[in-house]
């Protein structure tokens, strides 16, 4: 049985906004955070890592980035996992760092690298002041070069906001991430097992580079892929998802926020004597 070595949940498109207010007059986006963050921390498994990529403020306002804080430092120590917070579109870096990092507000771009036994995990900031589409600079390309050089012992996880593979939905595909093809020449033959993003408010999977490539669900809420001919359409629900680090590889699992009713539940000890029953012995 293939176990992973490292598990980390993502969590996209939070967009909390200030205390009293609904995100277009209908989403409290910080309850669903919470919900989320309440799954997690109920769940058998201990994830590494809780790693947030972007559009954390809806206005990227200082309130907004303190909700948040408050919310997630606690969950985040009772999980036992750290929380580690990527810039998006919506996000302005002075208020990110002051008010969810408690650092000097800077404008600064703010790529990082985290490293969990072995696994590292490099996030990159790929907002542009005053724009929603994604971009790297050459410094940043340069960068991230100079990491990928060095292979990192369980490798590498790479995280931004912007989706560096095709939305199905025209408006979303003019605001992903344009300089696309120098990243998928850079983790071409690296250690990288996934790049996770988020952005889109809907889950995609692709490849870059020949990197396998998850596009997050919003914790928010989702984006209507098959609206009707002439609309853009937001609806409520959102989700977030579980990504499994192997040996060979990486996984990511789209986990609904919120459960519907239960369609059957058995122990564990059920379920072993049912898999020790059916399944072929090991000759």
């Amino acid at each position: 049985m293939r176990t992973p070595s490292h598990t980390l949940i993502q969590f996209s498109d939070v967009h909390v906004v200030p205390e009293g207010t609904l995100l277009h007059g209908s989403v409290d986006t910080l309850a669903n955070l919470e919900t989320a963050l309440a799954e997690v921390e109920q769940a058998e498994v201990r994830p590494t890592a809780l790693l947030f990529t972007g559009d954390l403020a809806d206005a990227g306002d200082p309130a907004s980035y303190r909700r948040l804080r408050a919310a997630v430092e606690p969950a985040a120590a009772r999980i036992g996992a750290p929380a580690l917070f990527g810039m998006g579109n919506h996000d302005a870096r002075e208020a990110f760092r002051e008010g969810l990092l408690g650092e000097e507000p800077t404008d600064l771009v703010r790529d990082f690298v985290a490293e969990f036994d072995g696994l590292r995990v490099i996030m990159l900031d790929t907002s542009e002041p005053g724009q929603h589409h994604g971009d790297l600079t050459p410094a940043q390309l340069d960068w991230l070069r100079d990491l990928l050089a060095e292979p990192a012992a369980h490798g590498t996880i790479l995280a931004l906001h912007h989706p560096p593979i095709p939305s199905p939905l025209e408006v979303l595909e003019l605001l992903t991430l344009r300089p696309h093809a120098e990243l998928a020449e850079l983790v071409r033959d690296s250690d990288v097992k996934l790049i996770v993003a988020g952005h889109a408010h809907h889950a995609t999977c692709g490849v870059l580079g020949g990197v396998p490539v998850w596009v997050a669900p919003a914790t928010a809420y989702g984006a209507d892929v098959l609206a009707p001919a002439g609309l853009i359409r937001g609806y409520t629900g959102g989700g977030y998802t579980r990504i499994d680090v192997y040996a060979d590889g990486a996984t990511a699992t789209f986990v609904p926020i919120g459960r519907g009713a239960p369609v059957y539940e058995l122990d564990a000890e059920t379920l072993r004597r049912y898999l020790a029953e059916h399944l072929p012995t090991q000759g």
